[in-house]
């Protein structure tokens, strides 16, 4: 039997991995062995902050929000203002509210507005009972 040379398939992983480390610092950026260490800790990180960064995107939609609506009455919060949506039967996500809220404010506060009389009205329900 013939013998098998790996030396192709070798030279191609190890040129794939220097390739995923380039622009990282010294030697992790051309030492194979200290850029597969490099490359596996990044894609650790990177399979993490994936979750971390839908995390922060939804914080910045809430904040958004709620600095809206807390321009549209000063007495309306946040919380408030998603259990109005939730009685009024309004459908609509954090995120498109947070791009309405900041690109056309006047759509916002129509939501904003049907929002504050459902949740109005659920109050005075409250209290009358």
């Amino acid at each position: 039997m013939s013998r098998v040379k790996s030396g192709v398939v070798t030279h191609a992983r190890h040129r794939k991995v220097i390739k995923a480390a380039k622009g990282y610092y010294a030697a992790r950026s051309t030492n194979f062995r200290t850029a597969t260490q490099a490359v596996d800790k990044a894609n650790q990180y990177a399979t993490r902050d994936r979750k971390t960064r839908k995390r922060n995107f939804r914080a910045l939609w809430i904040q958004r929000i709620n600095a809206a609506v807390r321009l549209f009455d000063a007495s309306f919060t946040y919380s408030r203002f998603i259990n109005g949506l939730m009685l009024s039967g309004i459908e609509v996500d954090r995120k498109v509210l947070a791009d309405l809220a900041v690109h056309e404010p006047e759509a916002f506060n129509a939501i904003a507005t049907s929002a504050k009389a459902a949740f109005d009205k659920s109050e005075a329900a409250k209290a009358a009972a």
